[in-house]
Formats: structure tokens, C-alpha cells, sequence
């Protein structure tokens, strides 16, 4: 059983990890997972969490972070913010002025006492308070032996300036993550408040949950559509700039589909519901979005662990330049001492640690308002090195919308081929079954139909009169054992045979997407070196569509499962460190997008299957969000990278000077701080994608 707990005051990512690795060990928790970016702690276990299994928990994480509370209700950090600015303030000034003034002796130690307990008394309980429970090695720790040791020796102003610019990097780490979830939580507000429905002539407003499908919606102009719906009478225009990040708004009419979280601009609306709020679009979108920092990338999944070793291996090396030199140079102990102290502040995890899923988080909240949704900063690094992309054909490449071009019979009126085909398929909700029982267009007497059974890659068989009839591909024809003519005529050709003789075939053309080969061009720009086509159409019309689009290879005549070993055979030919990505809509795309190191489903109307297998979903259904996804996955990556090296360069240097003597802890603090805060802000850039 899957529980969700809110975690309040939660500003510290190496905290965040500490006490995931503390929950997962209680008894009764099967696993456990702390979003620090989404205050989120997720639980599973086998039955209902018991209150005393809730407490357990609440104290495990009190033992890390005393401020930190575990809640099932929501919490702010505004007040906190607040008293920590008035703190650092009051703090700031009574160092100047204990600066400024002559003072010696125990009158200047008591000036800069009363400043640093201002500043960080939180600091030095929290580490005695860790230190108590066994949690030794984190920032706490690091800055009060840091800032008490430099009081040791005297340097009063520096012990003072270590914690009160650390607060002041925690502030700033506490406003910047919270611009940041503000940011996701923006996409929160397309969550409907109410409902109109209409039972028993009467209009009433509901909770959305509480609407069954098939209910008739009522939407007036200016308010959310509440549910995924059919329109029944009237027309709109609808924004679904919040789900798509499309701009301009769609007309919609009576037929058309319309879905949840997006707004009504124009018209009063009915629509019928077509499914329940915990399977509407808006509340998908909210799952996907408010769970993406649950999967970890790699790097992300290695800064921890790396935190992890880092910090306790830094305070060794310190202690350790403390006493060797010294003893070994027959030095005095107080230069090396303030060196160690100074290689304390500045071996502070904090720039790596938050800045890392700071960047991630950011380039997922950043793709969300392109109207991509990206389902875990895995899955967004995995797509910053795809270099093969492999495409489904209908309603990937094409707009899935089949009309019936042409219809062939042998030995009978094409209008009896026509309804024979038609009865066939009535059954079905194939895009292609849907065509040919449009071009019909009468009236389908069902009761000729005995049985039926679709056939998945191959089409349908059904009795009809008496007779046994296929209606489907060239496979199927060879199946039944039947002679079928080829058609001439660009397009799908559907053929029909009853009890083993060919009666003819129907042809059936699907266009390609405006934007297709475009999208294939920007792909190739952005460097992806291989653009593949695996469809079940025959040969002739998946070549021309591939060639006509620019794609490197086509495989087609496809089953379900061939396109699954199709793209398995592709991922063993891939280079090293390289991915690849398969883009599909359909319910058969399900098992292909689940089985490609990224699968990305189109559009917010496809295929549950599809979108639950997927690792990305683009929104709009537009094919040229595949090149901004790529660009926004590189763009974090780079961030990641830049802050990596910026922190891990800066401190080395830093760190190799402090033990040289030729840094001061003027130097350290920078190094700690300065490096953190520019971290933070090159991470922020990753919320920001032009549109």
C-alpha cells in the first residue's frame, strides 16, 4: 500500500536522503522515498500505516532535522523565511558594529559572541542534537567545529561571517527551491474546484469526483472544464495553454472532444462525460507531474551517494592536516589548526547536493509549461542522449484519419463489397474500421453478423450469412489461404475474401502530419543520427511515407510483437552511451514504448496504455515537441554538468590552498556559499524554456 506524508520545513537535501535511508529501515516499511523538491515522503507497505508505525516515522526524521515535521496536511514556509530575514539581519548588524568598534580581549570576544549564538544557535543544537543520535557527518557538524574552532583561535569576525553567510546561503536555498515548486504548483492550478451537472433537469454543482461518466456536463463561458467530455449542444472556443502550452484557442462544436483542466473562453456548453476524474486528463497530468522527482536520474543517484562518503572522508583529511604537519615539521599546532578549520567550511556538500535535483526539477518544470510532461529526471537525462528515434506510422506520423479513396471490386457491385467490409468491421474501433463504415454510410443490418473476431496486425474475421469472411492485410489473405491482387493506388489496401475466394479490396489513404518532416529535419539538427519508420502497413505505402519525410529506414508489415523485436534488435546496434526513443500513440505502441530506453506517447487524447507506458507525453500532440524536448533535456544536462564541475573545481582549489596556508576562511566561505548560491541560480535557468 502506497502512503503519502507532506514534510514540512524541509530545506536540506542531505537531510532528505539521511532520512529515507532511516525511514526504509523501520519495520513494516517495505520501501520509502523523500522528494526533497516536492516535500513528499512516500511509503509503501503491505497494510494501512498504524499510528504508531506514523510516529516511528515522525521521530526517525526529528532525529536528522528537528525542525523538519512529517504531516497528511500541507504546510508553508513563508513565516520561517520571514524570521530567518529579521534574524540574519539583526545578526549582520551587531557584527559590523562588533567590528567596527576598538574593542580587545573579553570585551571583543563577548561583541562577536552575542552575534554568532544569535545566528547559529540552530546551527550548534542541531549538530549536538545529531551528534546525540549517531547522525555525525553533515553541514551541521562542519560548521559548528569550523566556527567554534575559529573562536579557539581567536578569529572572532571569521567564526561569526562562517554561519551567518551559511544562513544566508540557506535562505537563499530555502527561496530558490521554493520559486522552483512554485513554479510546478502552477501547473496545479488547472485542478477543477466544482462541477455543473445536470440530473433530473436540475443544474447542480458538485465536487468533479462525484460525477459518474455518461452524465451531461454543464461549462459556462470563463470556467475549467471539470472532466474529459463529449460536446453535446452548443460551441466553444476552449484555452489549453496550461495542458499543451499551445497558445491560441480551439474552436470546439457539437462532436468534438474536450478535455479537463483546459478553459471555456466563449460559449455555454453541454457535454456528455466520457470518463471518471481519477482517469481524466487533468488528473493524469497532476499524477505525472507531481511525481516526477521520484525517479532519480543517475547523476542525481550518485551526488547522494557521493555526499554520503564525501563529508566524513573531508573531516578525516581535516583532522589529519591538524596533527600530522605538525608533528612531522615540528610546527606550531595553531596555523595548522585554522587551516583544518578553513578546509572544514569549504568541504560543505551543499552547492552538489541541492543544485543537482534543483537542475533536474527545473528542466521538468520547464518542459511541463511546453506542454511536455516528463516522468522522472531519469527519463530526462535518457533523452538528452537519444541518438535514434523510431517512429510509429498512423497517428504518429500521420494523422490517423483513413478515408476510403477507392473500392475495387471482382464479380459484384462495389456496394455489396462495401457493406460486406462494413458489417465486418461494424465491431470495431480501428481507425480503419471507422473509415470504411463512414464511407458506407447506411444502414449495417448486424443481425447477418453470427461472430467476429479482430485480429491484431492482421484485420477481422467474421461470419456473415453463412459465410466465413476476412476483411484485413496481405498476411490475413495468406492465412485464409486466398490468391489477392495488389493494388496500384498509394495508400492502405484492405482486401475481403468469403470462404476462401478473393472478392476484392478496398483502398484507404492517410495523411501526413503538417509538421512531420519538419520535426524529422529538427531532429537532425539537434544531432540525432538515425530516424527509423516501423509500421504494419504494407512495403509499398510505408516506403513512400518514409521517403517523402526524409526518414533514414522504413521496416514495415509489422505485428505488434515484430515491432517490439524490431526495436530490440536496434537497441543492441546503438552506440554506447547512447539511446534510443520510440514515439507511438496507439494501445498496441504500449509494449514498444515500455521496451525503448524512452518512449514517448503523443498527445493528451492517446491511448491510456500508451501514456502509462511512456516516459514522456507531448501534450499537444505536435511532433516538433519531440526537438524542444531534446533541447530542454540538453539544456539540463549542461546545468548539471556546469554545476558539478563549478563546485567540485572551486572547492579542490580552494581545499589544495586552505592546507597550503595561502587561503583564509574569507576564501572558505566563499567557496561554501558563493559557490552554493551561484549553483542555485545556474540551476533556476533550467526552469526557463522559450517557447
Amino acid at each position: 500500500m502506497k502512503t503519502i506524508y507532506k514534510m514540512v520545513n524541509l530545506d536540506c537535501a542531505n537531510c532528505a536522503a539521511k532520512m529515507e535511508r532511516a525511514v526504509s529501515k523501520l519495520p513494516e516499511i517495505q520501501s520509502a522515498q523523500v522528494q526533497f523538491i516536492t516535500q513528499k515522503m512516500v511509503i509503501e507497505t503491505e497494510n494501512t500505516p498504524t499510528p504508531e508505525l506514523f510516529a516511528q516515522i515522525q521521530k526517525a526524521c526529528r532525529r536528522i532535522d528537528a525542525d523538519c515535521k512529517v504531516t497528511q496536511r500541507g504546510g508553508t514556509m513563508n513565516k520561517e523565511q520571514k524570521k530567518d530575514l529579521v534574524r540574519i539581519l539583526i545578526a549582520a548588524v551587531l557584527w559590523i558594529i562588533a567590528w567596527l568598534l576598538p574593542l580587545e580581549g573579553y570585551y571583543k570576544l563577548i561583541a562577536f559572541l552575542v552575534p554568532y549564538l544569535l545566528i547559529g544557535y540552530d546551527v550548534l543544537w542541531s549538530a549536538i542534537r545529531n551528534i546525540l543520535h549517531g547522525q555525525v557527518f553533515d553541514e551541521n557538524f562542519l560548521m559548528a567545529v569550523a566556527s567554534v574552532g575559529a573562536f579557539c583561535v581567536a578569529q572572532y569576525p571569521e567564526a561569526v561571517a562562517v554561519l551567518l553567510f551559511y544562513q544566508i546561503g540557506e535562505l537563499f536555498q530555502s527561496l530558490a527551491v521554493g520559486k522552483s515548486r512554485r513554479s510546478i504548483a502552477a501547473l496545479m492550478d488547472i485542478r477543477p474546484d466544482f462541477a455543473r451537472v445536470l440530473r433530473a433537469g436540475n443544474e447542480l454543482t458538485i465536487d468533479p469526483q462525484m460525477v459518474e461518466v455518461g452524465e451531461t456536463l454543464i461549462v459556462k463561458p470563463g470556467e475549467r472544464i471539470p472532466l474529459d467530455a463529449v460536446i453535446t449542444k452548443g460551441e466553444t472556443a476552449v484555452d489549453t495553454s496550461a495542458l499543451t502550452g499551445e497558445s491560441l484557442p480551439c474552436d470546439k462544436r457539437v462532436g468534438d472532444n474536450i478535455i479537463s483542466g483546459s478553459i471555456n473562453l466563449s460559449g455555454m456548453i453541454e457535454a456528455k462525460v466520457k470518463s471518471s476524474f481519477a482517469e481524466s486528463t487533468v488528473s493524469r497530468v497532476l499524477d505525472l507531474v507531481e511525481n516526477s522527482s521520484a525517479k532519480k536520474a543517475r547523476t542525481e543517484a550518485f551526488i547522494t551517494r557521493f555526499a554520503k562518503y564525501y563529508t566524513p572522508c573531508v573531516v578525516i583529511s581535516a583532522v589529519l592536516l591538524a596533527v600530522l604537519p605538525p608533528l612531522i615539521l615540528k610546527q606550531s599546532f595553531g596555523e595548522w589548526v585554522t587551516r583544518a578549520l578553513t578546509f572544514l567550511v569549504v568541504s560543505c556538500p551543499c552547492a552538489l547536493v541541492i543544485s543537482v535535483p534543483l537542475s533536474f526539477f527545473g528542466g521538468i518544470g520547464g518542459a511541463s509549461k511546453s506542454g511536455i510532461l516528463i516522468k522522472g529526471a531519469n527519463d530526462l537525462e535518457a533523452l538528452s542522449k537519444v541518438d535514434t528515434v523510431v517512429f510509429d506510422k498512423t497517428g504518429t506520423l500521420t494523422l490517423g484519419r483513413f478515408e476510403v479513396t477507392a473500392v475495387h471490386a471482382q464479380e459484384m457491385p462495389e456496394a455489396e463489397l462495401l457493406d460486406i467490409a462494413a458489417l465486418a468491421e461494424s465491431y470495431s474501433n480501428h481507425p480503419i474500421a471507422l473509415s470504411i463504415i463512414k464511407a458506407h454510410g447506411g444502414h449495417l443490418d448486424k443481425s447477418r453478423v453470427s461472430s467476429i473476431e479482430e485480429i491484431s496486425g492482421f484485420g477481422v474475421t467474421a461470419v456473415i450469412d453463412g459465410k466465413k469472411v476476412f476483411v484485413g492485410n496481405d498476411k490475413l489473405m495468406h492465412r485464409a489461404g486466398v490468391h489477392w491482387k495488389d493494388c496500384h493506388l498509394p495508400g492502405t489496401t484492405v482486401h475481403i475474401a468469403a470462404d476462401g475466394e478473393y472478392m476484392g479490396h478496398i483502398v484507404i489513404s492517410d495523411t501526413i502530419k503538417p509538421d512531420a518532416k519538419e520535426a524529422i529535419l529538427a531532429l537532425k539538427r539537434n544531432g540525432v543520427q538515425k530516424t527509423i519508420m516501423l509500421t504494419g502497413d504494407n512495403k509499398k505505402n510505408g516506403e513512400a511515407v518514409a521517403k517523402e519525410l526524409g526518414l533514414d529506414e522504413a521496416k514495415t508489415q509489422l505485428l505488434p510483437d515484430e515491432k517490439v523485436s524490431a526495436v530490440e534488435a536496434l537497441l543492441l546496434d546503438k552506440p554506447k552511451n547512447k539511446t534510443l526513443a520510440f514515439v507511438g500513440d496507439g494501445i498496441n505502441d504500449a509494449p514498444v514504448l515500455a521496451r525503448a530506453d524512452v518512449g514517448i506517447a503523443m498527445g493528451a487524447l492517446g491511448s491510456d496504455a500508451a501514456i502509462e507506458a511512456a516516459d514522456i507525453v507531448l501534450m499537444d500532440d505536435r511532433l516538433t515537441g519531440l526537438s524542444k524536448a531534446m533541447q530542454i533535456s540538453r539544456k539540463t544536462m549542461r546545468i548539471v554538468r556546469q554545476n558539478i564541475v563549478l563546485s567540485l573545481l572551486i572547492k579542490a582549489v580552494v581545499l589544495v590552498l586552505g592546507a597550503l596556508g595561502f587561503a583564509n576562511m574569507w576564501f572558505a566561505v566563499f567557496a561554501d556559499v558563493g559557490v552554493m548560491i551561484l549553483a542555485i541560480l545556474n540551476a533556476m535557468r533550467a526552469l526557463y524554456s522559450q517557447k
